[in-house]
C-alpha cells in the first residue's frame, strides 16, 4: 500500500510525467494521436487536481484548494448542461463529464503553471 501511495505521490507532485508517460504508451499501441492526447489528458487532469489544490494551499496558506476546484468544476458542468438543455432539448451526461473533465484539465494545466511559478519566486523572495 505504501508503494502505490509514493507512486501515487510522485505522479501528482509532477502531473506531466503521467502526460508523457501514457501519451507515448497509447502512441506505442494505437498510433493515433488524437486518441493518445485525449487519454493523457483525461489521466493527467486527476493527478492535476490533487497538485493544483496542495499547491493553492500551499501558496495561500489555507485548506480550501481542493473543495475551490471541485466548486468551480460544479459551476462549470451546471453552465455547460444548462447550454446543451437549451441548444438540444435535454442533456448529454457523457458529452458534460467529458467536457468538464477536459475544460478541467486545460485550467488546472494553467494553473500548476501560475501556481508553481508564483511558488518558485515567492520562495526565492524569502531565501534573500
Amino acid at each position: 500500500m505504501g508503494f502505490l501511495q509514493g507512486i501515487f505521490h510522485t505522479l501528482s507532485l509532477f502531473p506531466p510525467i503521467p502526460f508523457l508517460i501514457v501519451y507515448f504508451v497509447v502512441l506505442y499501441r494505437n498510433k493515433n494521436r488524437k486518441q493518445a492526447m485525449e487519454l493523457a489528458m483525461d489521466v493527467t487532469t486527476f493527478f492535476l487536481l490533487f497538485s493544483v489544490s496542495a499547491l493553492f494551499n500551499n501558496t495561500f496558506q489555507n485548506k480550501f484548494g481542493f473543495y475551490l476546484i471541485l466548486l468551480m468544476l460544479l459551476i462549470a458542468a451546471g453552465l455547460i448542461g444548462s447550454a446543451q438543455n437549451r441548444w438540444k432539448g435535454k442533456v448529454n451526461g457523457k458529452r458534460l463529464v467529458r467536457a468538464v473533465w477536459r475544460l478541467g484539465f486545460v485550467s488546472m494545466a494553467l494553473g500548476y503553471i501560475v501556481l508553481t511559478f508564483f511558488g518558485m519566486v515567492s520562495y526565492i523572495i524569502k531565501m534573500m
